[in-house]
């Protein structure tokens, strides 16, 4: 992943050096400064011609930020630093674009000094610290980039002492910058090229640009886990040299993939080659009849909740990150597959099932935030103002609404999509239903029969008695004594049945509880549904809601949806 910054000094008059620079470096994320333009005439046509969709701020004659993001659109997460209302000055926005949070600052330059536009530099980057805390405390991965107007050492500024008393230089700058560093960012340049005089803007007085006579002002901070992930980080310093250049250079990094357990690398290989492994009576009959999409809404609303800050809020200071992001998902997952119907299956947290009552251990020790439930009550109801379906009863869990759905559509002979990131749902796939399983940000495996061989060795009908044997430590279900997954592979393999396992004498004296973890396992077709027609989206439901809550980036990409339709 190829993150940028760049101070473009007036997007429209740098226009096609911009445009140059995208199509050269292909960065997935570019965050530019200084637009100088209003949001009105933000060049969102010429950006998206390019391939890159954007979210922005603008401001007129200077300020003015924006997040690009090459072939996705960033989910606006933030559009000003927090504390201090009054400040209307367009200097930060903050999205989350492919599973990492991207904070876009342009910091106040701060001269003449000392003075009050000092002291309002002093006092942004005091609110920036702070914000900069919670999103650590938050956990998520995280870039706060941009142009700080800080010059962090001697050995970020040609020799000189013409800068002595601009702010850029001043020790109140540089200690705000040390106190950042100090929560555990990474300055992305300087972990990577730590003795090189590297700059990022010239001046264009005194000729400057000629004389290498440079600072080093533009700065990308990696959170921790992105940190481990940090591959390359460079400045396009021959930008700075073209004609009608800004004053300033990109600045990037390059991020290695995620780092998973192998279970999760093998899943992605399987992605890749899934379709390829399906039969083409199969695809027929997919391209025929549009497919049932439905959707374990627990699932995706935590990892929503644990993805994004919690310093997304409503108008009356409840959370919104889970709405917001699963919201992006589920319209992400409409426009990829154009199923004929969502329905959103949601577990019951506050009922027990019949797995509770078989065994008292079953998904023991769960403790959710409050933050997280209330949001979990509210998203329904945002489904239903979508025109989508919910599933949601009492002594049911989600998965027992996707099996009831898969067996329904069965019968119509249709073709079902099943998306969670629970695999008890593998024992759904089939040559006509197809599991849509996260393995990492922004990314779907497509699991179907060939998948859940190669994954675990069994066919789709055998992974309870797969997770019966093998056990399952998220729900606490412990398995049979010192077996684990290769091991009840191989006797599923041999024997077919749990049941023909216990006939041969394996493990007879765990019978009753093997059978019992069995049943916990096997997802139950019979829970009630809804009706399950053709549906027709009503984005200018779903709008209205939004802005209700706050939601407005999300509200007029769904009005633009409507208006489309």
């Amino acid at each position: 992943m190829k993150i940028a910054t760049f101070n473009i000094n007036n997007v429209n008059k740098r226009l096609p050096n911009l445009l140059a620079w995208l199509r050269t470096a292909k960065p997935q994320v570019a965050c530019l400064q200084e637009l100088k333009s209003t949001d009105a005439t933000f060049p969102v046509a010429a950006l998206r011609s390019a391939g890159y969709q954007a979210v922005w701020r603008g401001e007129k004659s200077w300020n003015g930020v924006t997040i690009l993001g090459r072939g996705v659109e960033p989910v606006l997460t933030r559009s000003e630093l927090p504390g201090d209302p009054g400040d209307s000055q367009s200097r930060y926005i903050e999205a989350a674009v492919n599973g990492v949070l991207i904070g876009c600052l342009y910091a106040p330059n701060g001269n003449p000094q000392p003075g009050p536009k000092f002291d309002y530099k002093l006092a942004w980057l005091e609110r920036l610290i702070r914000h900069a805390a919670t999103l650590r405390k938050a956990g998520v991965p995280a870039v706060l980039i941009g142009d700080y107007n800080i010059v962090p050492t001697p050995h970020d500024i040609y020799p000189t002492k013409s800068y002595d008393k601009d702010a850029l230089l001043q020790p109140q700058s540089r200690a705000a910058f040390v106190r950042l560093i100090k929560q555990g960012w990474t300055d992305a340049i300087r972990a990577l090229h730590p003795n090189e005089r590297i700059y990022t803007f010239w001046d264009y007085m005194r000729n400057r640009w000629p004389r290498d006579a440079g600072l080093r002002i533009d700065h990308i901070l990696l959170s921790p886990d992105l940190a481990t992930r940090l591959k390359a980080s460079g400045v396009d310093r021959s930008v700075r040299g073209k004609p009608s250049a800004s004053d300033h250079a990109p600045v990037w990094v390059e991020l290695g993939p995620v780092k998973t357990p192998r279970a999760a690398r093998s899943t992605r290989g399987i992605a890749k080659t899934a379709g390829k492994k399906r039969g083409t009576a199969s695809r027929s009959i997919a391209r025929k009849r549009p497919p049932l999409l439905v959707i374990d809404g627990d699932s995706f609303a935590h990892r929503a909740y644990h993805a994004l800050p919690k310093t997304i809020l409503r108008p009356d200071g409840k959370q919104a990150g889970a709405i917001l992001g699963f919201a992006n998902m589920l319209l992400r997952f409409y426009q990829a597959e154009a199923p004929r119907a969502v329905l959103v299956a949601w577990d019951t947290l506050n009922a027990p099932t019949y797995r509770n009552k078989l065994f008292p251990a079953y998904q023991s020790g769960r403790k959710f935030d409050a933050a997280l439930i209330e949001q979990l009550d509210a998203l329904p109801q945002f489904v239903a103002s979508f025109g989508f379906a919910n599933a949601k009863a009492p002594g049911f869990e989600a998965d027992d609404f996707l099996a009831a759905a898969v067996a329904r559509e069965e019968k119509r002979k249709g073709t079902v999509l099943v998306a969670s990131g629970d695999r008890d749902t593998f024992q759904l796939a089939s040559p006509m239903n197809t599991i849509l399983y996260p393995v990492r940000a922004g990314e779907m495996a497509r699991i179907g029969s060939a998948e859940v061989r190669e994954r675990y060795g069994v066919e789709p009908h055998q992974v309870p008695d797969f997770i019966a044997l093998r056990g399952d430590p998220s729900d606490k279900l412990p398995g049979a004594p010192g077996l684990g997954a290769e091991g009840a592979a191989s006797l599923l393999r041999k024997y077919g049945t749990l049941d023909n396992v216990l006939a041969a004498g394996r493990y007879s004296g765990h019978a009753e509880k093997l059978r019992m973890f069995r049943a916990i396992a096997t997802m139950n077709p019979k829970a009630p549904l809804p009706m399950l027609r053709d549906q027709t989206p009503t984005w200018e439901k779903a709008a209205a809601l939004a802005k209700t809550w706050g939601l407005n980036q999300l509200a007029r990409r769904l009005e633009k949806l409507g208006r489309a339709q």
